[in-house]
């Protein structure tokens, strides 16, 4: 595979006891997914984990070894369970340190609002010594950048702007494109097609959701490809396939 043709991928691990609980329900998985795909980068694997050092550290480690990239979500505010920082520090084989623009962004926030920088709120101006800062316009504490690290607020809103600072400034290859043809029909009648359709388009995966609408039995499949030539071709392979074996297909899906 040449450079050009590489891969990216990136693992998320999702922290905090909230989620595990049901209290919280995760946005951030799919908010992540969706833009690293537009930066080229796919979104190889997920892990939620309790706020518990040990387990912090073992999925950080894991996923950063496994991926170009390793994002983190949850635990990095102003709370004794806020651990994020410690774990991926320990990870890393770093101390924990305030950083000083970190500081002053808080510094700045707390006083544009007329409240007073608590020892409490100044945790979320402590990094990994060696980081780098995320901008963040919704709150004032910042994310977390440690080489291919990026430690994120929980908070789906937050994630968001923190998403959008890093815009642009991360190398991936091109941008995963799909397409999605509807059926009315149980996905294991069709699964031979299925199976050709990938086989003579190397270049593309297919998906196949199943659903349970208006009384009947349907599946939606996604056909994803990084070359849009190839996508088409095994778009129109499919649905020629699937209608000359009797079953009507809906472009963009049911």
């Amino acid at each position: 595979m040449s450079e050009g043709d590489k891969i990216w991928t990136a693992g998320l691990v999702v922290i905090g006891d909230e989620i595990l609980s049901g209290r919280t329900h995760d946005k951030n998985i799919a908010q992540v997914a969706s833009w690293l795909q537009v930066q080229g980068i796919r979104l190889a694997e997920v892990r939620v984990v309790p706020d518990v050092m040990e387990r912090i550290v073992e999925a950080v480690n894991a996923l950063r070894e496994a991926n170009d990239y390793l994002f983190t979500t949850g635990g990095i505010g102003p709370t004794h369970d806020d651990i994020t920082v410690d774990a991926v520090a320990r990870a890393l084989g770093v101390e924990v340190v305030v950083h000083p623009e970190a500081r002053a962004m808080l510094e700045r926030y707390y006083k544009s609002i007329d409240k007073e920088l608590t020892e409490a709120r100044l945790r979320m101006a402590r990094v990994p010594e060696g980081a780098d800062l995320i901008p963040n316009r919704m709150s004032g504490a910042p994310g977390i950048k440690f080489g291919n690290i990026h430690l994120m607020a929980g908070v789906p809103h937050i994630t968001a702007g923190m998403l959008d600072a890093l815009t642009g400034t991360l190398e991936g290859g091109a941008p995963l494109l799909s397409e999605t043809i509807g059926c009315w029909t149980p996905e294991s009648e069709v699964a031979d097609i299925l199976r050709q359709a990938e086989k003579d388009h190397l270049h593309c995966q297919i998906g196949s959701y199943p659903f349970f609408r208006e009384g009947r039995v349907g599946a939606n499949f996604v056909i994803r490809s990084t070359d849009r030539e190839d996508l088409d071709a095994c778009v129109a392979a499919l649905s020629s396939a699937l209608e000359s074996a009797g079953f009507a297909t809906t472009s963009g899906g049911i």
